[in-house]
């Protein structure tokens, strides 16, 4: 009777470490597949959260964030913080600072993530990354927007030469020499053209403002 015991309990044992190896690799895939986790990805998946803690403190998932969990294997791109951004914030517009640095334009290194939202959009609660909202309307709000795909995420963000055109609309919140240094580098690498530059300063209405900048730098 002892030794039928003893061997149900091994077997139960074993059953129960399959399962939870079974688990911990589900949870390792969707976390690859999906870029960021949260606890509802798991729990919707009929999944317990505590499994986010177990390989979080076994090192195979890294906390980004309150209840956000990432692969530890995961190839991050330098834009990293910006597809988190977008992955949960899906109508927002990485704008303005974010949008010259994305660009590789000027020397701009923000610690937030800037971001266009619609002025009647709820305002986003994300612990991670910090975020400075913008809100934008009408044509100010959907012209000039890229998509690009990074790290499986679609991640929106202005073109460069509506990017420059912004910083000009909101030189005294950035500061009017990045609106200059943007302008210049702009051109200089020919991330646009002048009368891409004209057309995005007429959307932003701020083509008297640019005009002289853009004459001087010609």
């Amino acid at each position: 009777m002892c030794k039928k015991l003893d061997t149900f309990i091994k077997m139960y044992i074993l059953l129960h470490m399959s399962k939870n190896s079974t688990k911990r690799e589900q949870v390792l895939q969707l976390a690859r597949e999906m870029g960021v986790l949260r606890v509802s990805d798991l729990t919707s998946r009929g999944i317990h959260p505590e499994y986010l803690r177990r390989l979080h403190k076994q090192g195979l998932l890294i906390r980004t964030g309150r209840g956000f969990y990432v692969a530890a294997d995961t190839d991050f791109s330098e834009h990293h913080a910006l597809v988190h951004a977008a992955k949960w914030i899906p109508h927002g517009v990485g704008c303005l600072l974010t949008a010259l640095q994305f660009h590789e334009i000027g020397t701009q290194a923000p610690h937030e993530i800037w971001m266009a939202l619609d002025r009647r959009a709820a305002h986003p609660s994300l612990d991670y990354p910090p975020l400075r909202i913008l809100r934008f309307s009408g044509k100010a709000l959907t012209e000039g927007i890229e998509e690009h795909q990074i790290e499986g995420i679609t991640v929106k963000v202005y073109n460069p030469a509506k990017t420059v055109a912004d910083c000009f609309k909101y030189r005294n919140k950035i500061g009017l020499d990045v609106a200059i240094e943007a302008l210049r580098d702009c051109r200089r690498q020919r991330k646009c053209t002048n009368d891409e530059l004209w057309q995005y300063a007429k959307v932003c209405r701020v083509a008297r403002v640019m005009k002289p900048y853009m004459e001087a730098t010609l």
